[in-house]
């Protein structure tokens, strides 16, 4: 498979998570209708909140796994990609490079195409702590946490999501229900998260829709690329060092005498 194809492949990956997640997020988290009207100030919420946001999420990744995991790995992510080098599960610096461009290109198109939907609404604007479901830290996060605790649960989210990874995809696991491990993860990682941050562990779908925003919101995008990548790094150097040296002792106990 050529890396152009491989990229593609991420592009598409990438572009169908920004959509779905976050369009899910901007359209749906509190959508209501005249027919919910109990009153002149009072409707009976249709909006999927902060669960159906995060089984968005979730959703958008189990899906492109299937689709396009054969074909470039199903890594639609940055941080996932850094991880997957390092862990040395992907091979050359123009792959991983590749993989990165496809990525945020895949996020920047999907949060224009979002902002354009979005815009269509009367009264849409650019306003509060998460336009466009955005990330942040401070005045941008959605229950105002420090910028202390966005790094942290950044770092620790995205290390658990890559040693998710690594051990769904390891050779030993049963390969076929790696996509649900996977994308369960994701899920569970945006219902623990999203007050803090909005949840990123991507800093592709932190980056697409900040550059439609701009202003702070693009400020502190920094964060949601050093985080995600260094939880990342963290995880594959661990499991390397840790489950690698397992798999050598179980294989050494199976040899015969």
């Amino acid at each position: 498979m050529s890396l152009m194809t491989r990229c593609i492949a991420e592009f598409m990956g990438t572009f169908w998570l920004v959509l779905g997640g976050c369009g899910s997020a901007v359209l749906a988290a509190a959508y209501t209708a005249d027919a919910t009207k109990i009153s002149d100030t009072t409707s009976f919420p249709l909006g999927i909140g902060l669960v159906g946001v995060s089984l968005a999420f979730g959703l958008t990744v189990l899906t492109m796994a299937y689709s396009f995991g054969h074909i470039s790995g199903g890594h639609f992510n940055p941080a996932v990609s850094f991880g997957l080098f390092v862990a040395k599960r992907i091979r050359g610096g123009s792959t991983l490079a590749g993989y990165i461009a496809a990525q945020c290109l895949g996020a920047i198109a999907a949060a224009g195409v979002l902002f354009v939907i979005a815009s269509g609404k009367a009264g849409f604007a650019l306003t509060g702590s998460n336009p466009l479901a955005t990330n942040g830290y401070g005045v941008h996060s959605p229950d105002g946490y420090s910028l202390l605790s966005a790094l942290i649960i950044e770092v620790v989210m995205t290390f658990f999501f890559l040693m998710i990874i690594l051990g769904s995809t390891d050779r030993r696991a049963p390969q076929a229900l790696a996509p649900l491990s996977i994308g369960f993860a994701l899920t569970l990682i945006h219902l623990i998260s999203i007050p803090v941050t909005n949840t990123s562990v991507n800093p592709a779908r932190s980056l697409g829709p900040a550059l439609f925003v701009g202003g702070d919101v693009l400020g502190q995008v920094w964060l949601f690329w050093l985080a995600p990548i260094a939880g990342a790094v963290l995880a594959g150097l661990v499991y390397n060092a840790v489950f690698s040296e397992v798999v050598q002792e179980t294989e050494r106990v199976r040899e015969p005498v």
